[in-house]
């Protein structure tokens, strides 16, 4: 039975993991930038591919962001109208952590991915 105060702890988990993806964001689309000013200077057809890469794995991932994000604001919608005791929003929530927890590892994947591309090409 999921009670009122496990209802708050859920909204302040959502709180953060909202937080933390417009963090994400922010610094996706630095990386964005700093790949296009690093791209003026690779010349290598092996060196545009893995940039075309990142361009693309960025995109996919700011969307991926944004879907994450828009799921926890309808989930945060949905505790705030739903009567304590439905145990629909634990399962809920769990989905949501896992979902939000994957995103998190493949984001920081791509993260070092991307960081070691830059380190090879200044």
């Amino acid at each position: 039975m999921v009670t009122t105060t496990d209802i708050d702890q859920f909204t302040e988990e959502c709180n953060a993991w909202r937080e933390a993806l417009r963090s994400q964001r922010e610094e996706f689309n630095r990386m964005k930038n700093e790949l296009q000013e690093a791209s003026a200077h690779i010349t290598s057809k092996e060196s545009l591919k893995a940039v075309e890469h990142y361009q693309n794995q960025f995109d996919i991932q700011l969307s991926n962001i944004h879907d994450v994000k828009q799921s926890i604001k309808m989930y945060a919608k949905m505790c705030a109208l739903q009567p304590a005791g439905d145990d629909i929003m634990l399962s809920e929530h769990e989905r949501i952590a896992s979902d939000y927890n994957d995103l998190q590892r493949t984001l920081q994947e791509l993260k070092h991915e991307f960081r070691q591309f830059l380190i090879s090409y200044s």
